[in-house]
């Protein structure tokens, strides 16, 4: 009976030794995958930008640049840096494996080549990426439900506000124009905030809400954005050592985004402190203030908690919310390592 085909997927190929070029794509296109490769470094980087590949096979010994220098490029860039990358290394090279993770590498293969070890390996790495994308594709629908719900709960009452106050107006106003004055200036100061609502819910749908930042600066237009409006200089502590999936970094986004909106509104608070790092376990965040706080088990509509949790647990990971009346509120969050975050 014939093995199954993998499903086809696109392997580009770096290496500047020609034959190790023609080995590893004759046993990759036998298994049924597209390859395409190259030479350099340079000419990979460019490759990539040009047409995104599934996987990357990646020599480490290279003139000019290595496969360390070029696999820092390719982590460094928002739009590939998910891509998976396993380096290549003839056992009598010197290999640092620590620096070959450190920089984003998923695995390595060593030469001479197995074809039964370079197959797995590569079907290892391609399965894991599949899955990355699905549990992206579902954290995307799931951010979208979640607008869906914001738009209910704060644009649908704005604007049940909004007409009650302009029916009221139009009641009072033959006969009591300057009485129903006041109804008008509220429908009006209604309307703002319901345009409001729209644009930040426009925004919220963009696909990349990080509009190509990094994690980093994204979260200090955030951060910015919270001072001017409140005055509060939040104390903000980022320390990631390692590469971060797309996902990972927009539900983290998210949550900043979610929970310093919910500061800003509710909490009166006068300190905010945040941290977000790694570690071999995976990424931690924590999210506190010293605001009036409310009590746990009531419904908060609105607070977008329950966006939260789906957001965290699309991710395969876990999100604690602590709050007390005149105690402030913590958030936590938890996601895991799975393959090359």
């Amino acid at each position: 009976m014939k093995a199954p085909q993998p499903p086809s997927a696109d392997i580009l190929i770096v290496d500047d030794t020609i034959e190790n070029l023609h080995l590893l794509s004759e046993m990759l296109a036998q298994q049924g995958y597209e390859v395409r490769i190259v030479k350099s470094g340079a000419m990979a980087l460019r490759g990539v930008q040009a047409q995104p590949p599934d996987l990357i096979l990646l020599d480490i010994m290279m003139p000019q640049m290595d496969g360390y220098e070029v696999c820092q490029h390719l982590k460094a860039n928002p739009q590939i840096q998910n891509i998976p990358v396993i380096f290549i290394s003839a056992l009598n090279e010197v290999f640092d494996k620590v620096k070959a993770f450190a920089v984003g590498g998923a695995d390595y293969i060593t030469k001479p080549f197995q074809i039964e070890e370079v197959c797995a390996r590569v079907a290892h790495q391609l399965t894991i990426r599949r899955l990355q994308m699905q549990i992206e594709d579902l954290a995307i629908e799931q951010e979208r439900n979640r607008i869906a719900r914001d738009i209910h709960d704060s644009l649908g009452h704005s604007l049940v506000a909004l007409n009650l106050q302009m029916e009221t107006a139009l009641t009072m106003w033959n006969e009591h124009p300057h009485q129903a004055y006041p109804f008008l200036v509220k429908a009006k100061q209604l309307g703002s905030e319901a345009l409001q609502a729209v644009r930040q819910s426009v925004s919220a749908m963009r696909d990349d809400p990080l509009q190509g930042k990094g994690l980093t600066e994204a979260i200090a237009h955030l951060i910015q954005a919270f001072h001017q409006t409140t005055s509060i200089q939040p104390n903000c502590q980022i320390h990631l050592d390692r590469s971060v999936s797309h996902a990972i970094n927009i539900a983290i986004y998210r949550i900043v985004q979610e929970g310093l909106t919910n500061i800003c509104k509710y909490a009166a608070a006068t300190t905010v402190q945040l941290q977000i790092e790694s570690n071999p376990a995976g990424i931690f965040l924590k999210l506190q203030d010293n605001g009036k706080g409310f009590q746990m088990g009531e419904s908060r509509s609105g607070f977008g908690l329950q966006g939260m949790q789906e957001r965290v647990a699309a991710l395969g990971g876990s999100l604690e919310i602590s709050s007390e009346r005149a105690r402030g509120c913590c958030i936590n969050a938890y996601f895991p390592v799975m393959g090359n975050w």
